[in-house]
């Protein structure tokens, strides 16, 4: 696995992907070295594949900005396979509307998206792993629509926004 633009490792390569305790921490390690507190593991073996499949190493810290996939066919499903994360939901102008403990080992360790809901989480256990599926191809151009009332990643705001974000789960 080799670093891409510290976004992503390369898409994996070869016929049969098996998800080892190998490939568990070279990922794990990329996350915890990334500026951004996560990497993406691309295991479909294109962009252009008509399913993307996905595996997000991400340590708690990380600020993931709030989005929503607008394609119709982009219903999203993630799994998570190793710690626990908040997944949170929002409305147009940015107050969530929900909330849900996703932990690996629970009932509760699978989510189904449907496009155009705004989104994200929060991750709460250092060295969380998840996998996605979403249905590709992937254009970056395409995939997602940030949410305007979200600061960009790297910003001070951003900074805040995710500590409020942590300091209202916490109350919880």
């Amino acid at each position: 696995m080799k670093k891409k633009k510290n976004l992503a490792l390369e898409n994996f390569k070869g016929d049969v992907f098996f998800l080892s305790d190998e490939v568990i921490e070279r990922g794990i390690e990329a996350s915890r070295e990334s500026k951004r507190k996560r990497m993406i593991f691309p295991i479909q073996r294109s962009q252009s594949d008509e399913v993307q499949r996905l595996i997000n190493f991400l340590q708690p810290g990380t600020y993931i900005r709030p989005h929503y996939h607008p394609l119709k066919h982009a219903t999203e499903t993630i799994c998570v396979i190793q710690g626990s994360l908040c997944f949170l939901v929002f409305d147009d102008e940015g107050n969530v509307t929900d909330g849900y403990y996703v932990a690996a080992g629970t009932a509760g360790s699978v989510m189904d998206i449907v496009p155009g809901v705004w989104h994200n989480f929060i991750i709460l256990s250092e060295d969380t792993v998840v996998v996605e599926f979403k249905k590709g191809p992937y254009n970056a151009a395409t995939d997602k629509v940030f949410a305007d009332w979200a600061p960009e990643e790297d910003t001070d705001d951003a900074q805040k926004l995710l500590e409020f974000w942590q300091n209202a789960i916490s109350e919880q």
